[in-house]
């Protein structure tokens, strides 16, 4: 553990090419260390020039500090003192909030948390389109081509586990829980299905709404459960890929 050791403000000085632009997260990390103090060093080379720290370095200029908390890294070479100066900046950027749990920790906090650069407003967003299911219909040009119906879907794994299921010597219960189980095996070609559509009858195109098997009104599909249906099958084929 290096040394930590309280020096002047003016012994010290940012790096000239220090390519972080970090002045609009100044108020934030001054905020911080008004509230909370000094809890992390600035870390300088053996020539006072800093390597990780520049942010807290203007924000001690701003809140008039003589002195700062100073960690000299004199053992790195040049090179690592050039990617230490990036990579502390870098590895911070590959990490992500849970926002759920972040408005859970903000939600019981009292301090002011936006002085810190919390957007209690964005988060709530951010939270509120995490859990809203984005519904990505896809779009299909009409051909003019009617498709049989048998074209509109491939029922072959779902036919060859029923086979197997009525095979089996298990209650009759059973078999038909798993008979209904084997339908969700079932692939639609949607291509096919868009030109069937446009050629069926208004009954017919009805029910393909009500099943969502085409999106006509969107705000209509999602009562009818679109969102979570595709939940499911999103769900089952991750299934099916694992096994």
């Amino acid at each position: 553990m290096k040394e930590l050791k309280w020096e002047p403000i003016k012994s010290i000085r940012p790096y000239e090419k220090n390519p972080r632009r970090n002045d609009e997260a100044v108020d934030a990390v001054a905020a911080s260390i008004r509230e909370f103090g000094w809890q992390q060093p600035i870390v300088v080379d053996k020539d006072g020039v800093i390597i990780a720290g520049h942010t807290r370095y203007k924000a001690a200029k701003k809140l008039k500090c003589d002195t700062v908390p100073v960690v000299v890294a004199d053992d790195l070479t040049e090179d690592q003192v050039k990617a230490y100066r990036l990579a502390d900046n870098k590895t911070g950027e590959l990490a992500e909030w849970d926002t759920a749990l972040l408005g859970e920790e903000l939600a019981g906090i009292d301090l002011d948390m936006t002085q810190f650069g919390f957007d209690g407003e964005k988060i709530e967003e951010e939270i509120e389109n995490k859990y809203t299911s984005k519904v990505n219909i896809p779009q299909y040009e009409i051909q003019g081509e009617e498709p049989p119906v048998s074209d509109l879907y491939d029922d072959t794994k779902c036919k060859s586990l029923i086979m197997e299921i009525d095979g089996t010597d298990m209650p009759e219960e059973e078999k038909k829980f798993l008979r209904i189980a084997a339908y969700r095996h079932v692939v639609f070609d949607y291509t096919k299905i868009a030109e069937f559509y446009a050629a069926a009858t208004e009954e017919c195109q009805r029910l393909m709404e009500r099943s969502a098997l085409v999106i006509i009104d969107v705000d209509n599909a999602i009562a009818n459960g679109y969102v979570t249906m595709s939940e499911a099958i999103d769900r089952l084929r991750g299934e099916d890929t694992d096994a």
